[in-house]
């Protein structure tokens, strides 16, 4: 069980990051007899988790239903597969557009090239 700066230093997340997760019900820490935070190995994975969609583009919004879901148990699996699946559509959208956009910058790149050698 992790005190919570002991998991926002694990999870390189602010503390007032980690407040917010639970004011939107994104993480649920335990509390001790003194009403501190306690925080698992399972919440660790979950953050790590929330951290890769966040990392990838997904809105807090998303991952918010994804949580909900989540939370509703085995039951919600095809519905979170759903999420997931047009998330890494979007995704692959993102990334074929920057790469045609990475395309377009190698041309003028060996343009630029090509005209200061001509100078020479």
């Amino acid at each position: 069980m992790y005190t919570i700066g002991e998991f926002s230093r694990l999870t390189e997340l602010s503390i007032h990051t980690l407040r917010f997760y639970e004011k939107e019900e994104l993480l649920e820490p335990r509390r001790d007899r003194i009403n501190r935070r306690s925080y698992s190995e399972q919440d660790l994975a979950w953050v790590a988790f929330i951290k890769r969609l966040k990392n990838t583009g997904m809105s807090l919004k998303n991952i918010k239903i994804y949580s909900d879901l989540r939370k509703k148990g085995e039951t919600t699996y095809r519905e979170r597969l759903e999420l997931l699946e047009e998330h890494t559509k979007n995704l692959d959208n993102k990334i074929a557009s920057l790469l045609k956009n990475k395309e377009n910058l190698a041309q003028k790149i060996a343009f630029y090239q090509e005209q200061i050698v001509k100078q020479r």
